[in-house]
């Protein structure tokens, strides 16, 4: 297994580098999941002749379970770090709800060497409502949902599973779902806890990258309208709506995703 140490207690991520000589791409998967939610993405992207880097974040899938640190910029700080790592002079990032506020953050950090940017669902510019800002979660609703995931962790990941996709995916795929969130660590109510108080508007109003906003119609777990916000206030932003997909549109309509991001893609210089 390929692992990176990122902090200096000797604490690892695990990690893939797939070869390629088209567009790099580094996907970020979404809160207490792992890599292999993105496998079908991956695959497609190696097959069309792209680099692909995918990681498990701090706490989940492979990577060490006892970080003392996996906040969203302990998540930036491991991208970077990959990209350093790895010598990958540019690349597109596609960030997956909890991954997108990642994904923005990296891609001011990176600057020059981050060429564009994919954000699926995501929990980005904010995630919870505020006095100035009237989409997302009401306010309270993060600190509430780290409540009932510490109080029965399988139970509430289980239900998340559940509600990931707008329809019913099958048993099977409910389950593989569940299983994966299952494989983090106990301490990653942490992370999500930071989506109470995460506000990027600023740096997505700076970006002077290509943004391509994907949103589910039904989602249940992000606001769409939060990602609508989101292509309002970015200079280069695209908005596509997946009407009939929740929370993860490369699961709930793979040929449509597929063809969404490899046409955004193909237009990186």
């Amino acid at each position: 297994m390929a692992m990176l140490q990122v902090d200096g207690a000797g604490r690892e991520i695990y990690y893939e580098h797939y070869s390629g000589d088209k567009t790099p791409v580094l996907l970020i998967h979404g809160w207490a999941m792992s890599c292999r939610v993105w496998d079908n993405v991956t695959r497609v992207l190696v097959e069309a002749g792209h680099e692909v880097i995918v990681f498990d974040q701090r706490g989940c899938g492979r990577s060490d379970k006892d970080f003392d640190d996996a906040s969203i910029a302990a998540g930036v700080a491991d991208v970077v770090k990959l990209v350093d790592t790895l010598k990958v002079q540019s690349v597109v990032l596609n960030g997956w709800s909890l991954g997108g506020a990642i994904a923005v953050a990296a891609a001011d950090s990176l600057g020059e060497r981050c060429k564009g940017l994919v954000l699926t669902c995501a929990a980005t510019p904010r995630y919870e409502q505020s006095a100035d800002f009237p989409h997302g979660v009401p306010e309270g609703g993060v600190a509430g949902t780290v409540d009932m995931f510490n109080q029965n962790p399988l139970v509430f990941l289980h239900q998340l599973a559940q509600g990931v996709c707008a329809k019913d995916p099958g048993e099977g795929v409910v389950d593989w779902m569940a299983g994966l969130f299952k494989e983090s660590g106990p301490l990653v109510g942490a992370s999500i806890a930071e989506l109470g108080v995460v506000d990027q508007r600023d740096i997505m109003k700076s970006l002077s990258i290509p943004v391509l906003n994907i949103i589910g119609a039904k989602d249940g777990v992000a606001d769409p309208e939060v990602g609508r916000y989101a292509q309002s206030i970015q200079k280069h932003g695209e908005l596509v709506d997946f009407e009939d997909c929740g929370h993860a549109p490369f699961i709930e309509d793979f040929p449509r995703y597929q063809a969404e991001l490899s046409r955004f893609l193909d237009n990186i210089n």
